[in-house]
């Protein structure tokens, strides 16, 4: 049957408070005023934030409102919200609908349940929100609650950043203020602000709900701890691109026009390496805007795949054996006019505000690879780097043929021609020759140039945008300061821009590598090169509190040495508690559930070895698998012991640090054993008695 479709047009943005209804339902001088606080020029004044206030209200009731909300990115990886009605009681008896200035601006949740890393201690409950007015409000309807969402950052009581926003709004000052400073000395003087902009790809797993309700692990830690391979997974990449199964094809379009509601501008989607993977990707926004998107993204995902029967998964490894999630960052910097500063042109050998972007860049990911390592470092992206389906720890730069050939003329003295991409025919009659880029592109690649902006490909599937967003904004401000104060200084500042250039090619060319990530030889070559290869999250985030990053969030105004150890307490902390959480979940599983199926196999072998030798015939092959079983369930009850001694000799360990290496060194090598031999197992048990979804299922199944 045929559905009648909305235009797309008319659905999106129709629940957000945006720039369209703004004008339409503020007073001109009252818009004028926002706009000059979006963009950074001036403070909003009380009155003119109860206008504001009102106009919102008067929205979100239309809409069929009866709450607003401060949202806001706790240090938990989710968001939050605190819900306050509109209603305010009248002397009569009666209720009117209000909200003021102060309501929207600011807000006061509870701070003492939500991570601080030491900054607040549990007694101390007060904590702040604000709203963030270069972030849309938008109305979100779920189920038959229709609340009024407002962007906010949060902070402590003495004004500590106690969330993900804060940090990425300073580091997007900080980045505007720098990159200003490099603008202006080479000449332009039309451009006001600089921005950094994001469109982040996210990849997720949908499979039946029937199977997620019978697997614990799914349930409360949102990947497979137990699962033997299925006889086919994804060798015959037959999925990526593939059609669309057409529930899948349903769930999309769903998940599309709730998105587009919500002003979320999400365009490509596709079947991803995995069977039972799919990606979505948006168009492009402010760095700030698109990590909002996603996050609502990602919840809205959650929330349609319900509707479908799915469940989303979005876990950076929910299934062994087969293709990870991630989150590809695409990343650049535009100026207010529309200048794209990594836009390289026809000719980006001529463009110096390109190369000296560009480089700067370069720069900064040579200088901070391991703080860039270490914004993605978690329990559940350890299981992606350096597996051959996503970029290795190690972090390295592709800039492609025509702008690695250009670094190379920057080291020897100046850029001084482009390779050209030309024509490609296919030699067919019927198909037009097509316009080929000057360059390939590198998958492999965790920090690739693909054509005006940088892919970060390290990004894990669950991860907020904001801390490794916030980290590459400010590693690039401090570069650009550096060579903002060369050229401020200079008598002649191409002279100064050559030598800045010359300088960086020469000493930061190591970090170029254009080549396969995945092979050994490469892993060789890095080391040759001198650049750090990580792989353990916990020593990845044991490095940012080295000097170098601690001076560099303090001198940028983004994170206080404070805060910065505290996140670092709390990355750890989550560490520990996660790995925690799935040893205490395999442990149930394999004590309730598979050591009984086992056990109960091994009771129908040993009466089928009995009733066979009953009957005078020898039971060979009934003997030889019951003892099979009843080895491997021995080493099973063996493998339970060891991992239950070493999750309780970490879990006793009070220092963060120390208590994540254990679960590191001692817990997870004892889960992986008693995975190892339950997968085992299940490859011999009968399958009606096996108590858990396999993975043919549950990846084929739909």
């Amino acid at each position: 049957m045929n559905k009648p479709v909305e235009p797309v047009t008319d659905v999106f943005g129709s629940n957000v408070f945006n720039d369209t209804v703004m004008r339409e339902r503020l007073p001109k001088d009252v818009y004028r005023s926002l706009k000059r606080t979006i963009e950074g020029n001036e403070p909003l004044d009380h009155a003119t934030a109860d206008v504001i206030a009102n106009a919102m209200k008067d929205w979100a009731v239309e809409k069929g409102a009866a709450h607003f909300c401060h949202w806001f990115q706790p240090m938990t990886g989710s968001t939050a919200e605190k819900h306050d009605s509109f209603i305010s009681p009248t002397a009569q008896g009666g209720t009117i609908m209000e909200f003021s200035g102060k309501e929207l601006c600011q807000g006061e949740p509870d701070a003492s349940s939500f991570p601080s890393g030491g900054l607040r201690a549990t007694f101390e409950a007060r904590g702040y929100t604000a709203w963030d007015c270069t972030s849309p409000v938008f109305v979100k309807e779920d189920g038959d609650n229709i609340t009024l969402y407002i962007p906010s950052a949060f902070c402590s009581y003495i004004g500590h950043a106690l969330d993900k926003k804060t940090p990425l709004l300073r580091s997007m000052d900080a980045l505007n203020k720098q990159a200003m400073r490099v603008l202006r000395a080479l000449g332009n003087t039309t451009s006001n602000r600089v921005t950094a902009t994001l469109g982040p790809e996210q990849e997720y797993f949908l499979i039946d709900r029937s199977f997620y309700e019978k697997r614990l692990d799914l349930i409360l830690t949102g990947r497979t701890l137990f699962g033997a391979p299925s006889p086919r997974g994804q060798e015959m990449d037959d999925h990526y691109f593939g059609s669309l199964h057409e529930r899948v094809a349903s769930f999309m379009h769903a998940l599309n026009v709730e998105l587009w509601r919500l002003g979320v501008s999400a365009k490509t989607q596709h079947n991803e390496v995995s069977p039972a993977q799919y990606e979505l990707a948006p168009v492009f926004a402010t760095v700030n805007v698109a990590t909002d998107h996603n996050q609502l993204t990602m919840e809205t995902m959650r929330k349609i795949a319900a509707r479908h029967g799915f469940v989303c998964l979005l876990h950076e490894k929910p299934f062994a054996g087969v293709n990870g999630s991630g989150k590809h960052n695409n990343w650049s910097m535009v100026t207010d006019d529309g200048i794209n500063l990594l836009e390289p042109g026809q000719t980006p050998h001529e463009d110096m505000v390109f190369l000296v972007m560009l480089c700067a860049v370069v720069k900064a990911v040579d200088k901070y690879a391991k703080l860039l390592r270490a914004s993605v470092a978690n329990s559940g992206n350890e299981h992606r780097l350096g597996a051959n389906e996503a970029p290795p720890a190690i972090v390295s730069v592709f800039l492609g043929d025509q702008l690695s050939d250009i670094f190379g003329q920057l080291a020897a003295g100046g850029a001084k021609s482009s390779k050209k991409g030309g024509e490609l025919k296919l030699g067919v009659s019927t198909l037009a020759p097509l316009p080929k880029d000057c360059t390939d592109r590198n998958r492999t690649s965790p920090f690739a140039f693909t054509g005006n902006r940088f892919e970060f490909r390290m990004v894990g599937s669950t991860q907020s945008t904001a801390g490794p967003m916030f980290v590459l904004n400010t590693i690039v401000a401090d570069v650009l300061n550096d060579i903002a104060d060369e050229l401020e200084k200079a008598p002649n500042v191409k002279t100064a821009a050559q030598k800045v250039l010359k300088q960086i090619a020469t000493e930061h060319r190591k970090i170029i590598f254009n080549g396969d990530n995945y092979t050994e030889d490469w892993v060789d070559e890095a080391k040759r090169r001198g650049l750090p290869n990580i792989q353990s999250t916990v020593c990845s985030l044991e490095t940012i509190m080295d000097k170098e990053n601690v001076a560099a969030f303090k001198k940028h105004g983004v994170l206080t040495e404070a805060e910065l150890r505290a996140r670092t307490e709390i990355l750890l902390e989550a560490y520990g508690m996660s790995i925690n959480i799935e040893a205490m979940t395999m442990l149930n599983m394999a004590k309730r559930q598979i050591l009984p199926a086992c056990i109960e196999y091994s009771s129908v072998l040993g009466s089928a070895v009995g009733a066979v030798s009953s009957a005078g015939v020898e039971a060979g092959p009934q003997r030889e698998l019951l003892e099979d079983v009843c080895g491997l369930l021995a080493t099973m009850k063996k493998d339970i012991s060891q991992l239950e001694k070493a999750a309780a000799e970490a879990k006793k360990l009070t220092d963060t640090t120390k208590r994540a290496g254990l679960y590191r060194d001692k817990v997870i090598p004892a889960m992986q054993a008693l995975r190892a031999t339950a997968d085992e197992l299940e490859t011999m048990v009968d399958a009606d008695l096996w108590p858990i979804p396999t993975y043919a299922e549950m990846l084929f199944m739909k």
